[in-house]
């Protein structure tokens, strides 16, 4: 398929591209669509293959690009090597799922790939959890071991259950734990690994290793419950490379640029996996900074950059310099970008190719923008051939729309409605297939049946899409309680469930609101005080700021002398996220979490621009 190319420039900056033909769409779709095939579920082909594959190939060329550190495809095996046969020394297996907890550091990818190599599964751990989560982590995915960041020790020190597991600690001179904290922990790992043969383990070990068997668990958001294990098979994994190879048109002169921690789908999968069937390079930075993302395009020459709608808000934020299009970068892809910002994008940094897309970590079907039509997630010229439907929903009732036959609809152009993927299940295909969940509980409430006729299976994403009469799909909203934040699902129940105990609360309503300029929907909280009980803004920040992840957080807090309920007392939130967080459609006070000040501010103008915000529009609520 050389030769094929996906990107199409856009050719002014700052205004939408016209529309190509549907055929032309349609064509890159399917050259999209043969690569996904490639790979057959029943192949004896893994991820350790395509390591050692890619290193006899081009063994000189850079890989991992860490800082002023540059690790060839060469150097990278032979130390995943010595990584793969300590663990083998160690007891580690084929079919054994060993937890991992780094940050976004070469020495993720080499425990990651050396367990590849020998068979194993991977879990990625988000090592901002602690507690019950954490626990609930290792539990769920039948975790033998955990190789543990010294940077990452806090959590699991935090949270004695996790002693059951044997924790192999992997050194960070960066951050250096202290000697107590080190003395809960396996050193000699490290030792071990200096000591360790960079010779190839034998092949044999993973041998019976088929392209469909698991190979990653990577926990989700979570919109109800604790986070679940999605399961990536090779195949999925490596077909997503695959894929992106061709639509971003990627050779071994691009650089990849990784700033989204790796824990996530997004970094571990579209980054990663397309680099590495190109034979590109990956720059790794730990943690995304706006200050530091231009210096590093323009010092690495970064040629490729995955993107949340957030990160592209901050850096739009950034005070602009004579030399904003000055940069190396050629295309981006991401999600979460809305239509506003990707035409200051373009106007402040210049012309970049835009992959903006739709999905999910456990998701069998996907949208991406392949014509830089700005404000979409993607176009689907002919519903004849993908997997992918909205179904009609209503949302009061909070169900889908049934015919006469009580069979679901799909949506007429401009309708919103239930995305959802037709599940393949063959032998031989591995495109369209839903591998689900650790859980098989889990799995099945993720799978609606008898959807067009009798007998069918589709793939539930929760999330709320309409498209326009060319064909061009755009996100609306999760369904139901739930909200997407930072490009994180929120659950108002979990949230109003961590919140419940404030001192001095009576109760309290969660939910999400529309804020403009920003994709998704903020937290929101109504709250009710005892008799005699004052809201405290402080205290309420405090205790909000030790329960919750950043992203859950309300950003708005209404304070009521009452919560408007329904006669089965369940909280009203239709009429709430109507009214949003504009004072002049209620007379309760409104707070602003204000970072800076470590509270929650009385609702002003100078608060909302000190955090970044807009007075409230109504939005799409």
């Amino acid at each position: 398929m050389s030769g094929i190319y996906l990107t199409t420039r856009t050719k002014s900056p700052g205004h939408a591209a016209a529309a190509p033909s549907r055929e032309e769409t349609q064509h890159k779709l399917d050259v999209r669509s043969q690569a996904a095939m490639r790979i057959k579920p029943a192949d004896l082909y893994n991820l350790g293959d395509r390591v050692e594959e890619k290193t006899d190939a081009i063994p000189d060329l850079p890989f991992l690009i860490y800082q002023d550190r540059r690790y060839t495809y060469g150097e990278v095996e032979l130390i995943c090597n010595q990584y793969a046969n300590a663990l083998l020394a160690r007891g580690i297996k084929a079919g054994d799922v060993c937890a991992v907890a780094l940050e976004n550091r070469p020495e993720l990818f080499f425990c990651w790939f050396a367990l590849a190599k020998i068979g194993a599964v991977t879990t990625f751990i988000n090592y901002h959890l602690s507690g019950n989560p954490l626990r609930h982590v290792l539990e769920s995915t039948q975790v033998k071991t955990v190789l543990v960041g010294e940077e990452c020790v806090a959590p699991f020190l935090a949270t004695p259950e996790c002693a059951q597991w044997p924790q192999w600690l992997i050194p960070d001179s960066e951050t250096p734990a202290s000697d107590e904290q080190l003395a809960h922990f396996d050193t000699a790992f490290a030792r071990e690994l200096d000591r360790a043969d960079t010779r190839r383990p034998d092949r044999q070990l993973r041998a019976h290793i088929r392209a469909e068997d698991p190979m990653l668990y990577i926990f989700t958001s979570g919109t109800t419950g604790l986070p679940k294990a999605a399961k990536y098979s090779h195949m999925r994994w490596m077909s997503s490379g695959d894929v992106m190879e061709i639509t971003l048109a990627t050779t071994t002169d691009d650089v990849f640029y990784c700033c989204l921690p790796l824990y996530h789908g997004a970094a571990a999968t579209s980054v990663t996996s397309t680099a590495l069937t190109t034979g590109a390079s990956i720059v790794i930075r730990r943690k995304f900074s706006a200050s530091g993302f231009w210096p590093d395009v323009r010092k690495y020459r970064v040629t490729v950059f995955q993107y949340i709608g957030e990160i592209c808000r901050y850096l739009l934020n950034t005070p602009p310099r004579p030399d904003d299009q000055a940069h190396t970068l050629r295309c981006m892809l991401g999600a979460g970008l809305t239509g506003e910002n990707w035409r200051r994008w373009l106007e402040r940094f210049g012309p970049v190719d835009v992959f903006e897309g739709w999905g999910a970590t456990e998701a069998n079907t996907a949208t991406i923008n392949v014509d830089n039509y700005i404000g979409s997630c993607g176009r689907i010229p002919d519903w004849n051939k993908t997997n992918l439907r909205l179904l009609r929903f209503d949302q009061e009732t909070q169900t889908h729309v049934r015919d006469a036959n009580g069979f679901c609809m799909h949506c007429e152009p401009g309708e919103v409605g239930e995305a959802v993927g037709f599940i393949v299940d063959s032998p031989e295909i591995g495109a369209g297939r839903f591998e689900g969940y650790t859980c098989a509980v889990a799995t099945e409430k993720k799978v609606l049946r008898n959807v067009f006729q009798q007998g069918d299976a589709w793939w539930s994403s929760g999330d709320l899409l309409r498209y326009d009469d060319e064909g061009y799909c755009y996100f609306v909203d999760r369904i139901g309680d739930t909200y997407r934040w930072k490009s994180e699902n929120v659950s108002t129940q979990e949230v109003a469930a961590e919140l419940e105990d404030f001192p001095g609360l009576e109760l309290i309503n969660v939910y999400g609101v529309a804020v403009p300029e920003h994709e998704g929907r903020a937290g929101m909280a109504l709250v009710v005080m005892q008799p005699g009980q004052e809201f405290n803004p402080a205290e309420f920040f405090r205790f909000v700021s030790e329960r919750l992840p950043h992203y859950a957080r309300p950003v708005f807090v209404r304070v009521a002398g009452q919560a408007d309920m329904t006669s089965t007392f369940k909280h009203r939130k239709v009429d709430l996220q109507k009214q949003g967080y504009d004072p002049a459609q209620f007379a309760d006070p409104v707070y602003v979490k204000d970072d800076a000040l470590d509270t929650y501010s009385p609702y002003g103008d100078e608060v909302l621009a000190r955090n970044g915000y807009l007075p409230f529009d109504g939005g799409d609520a």
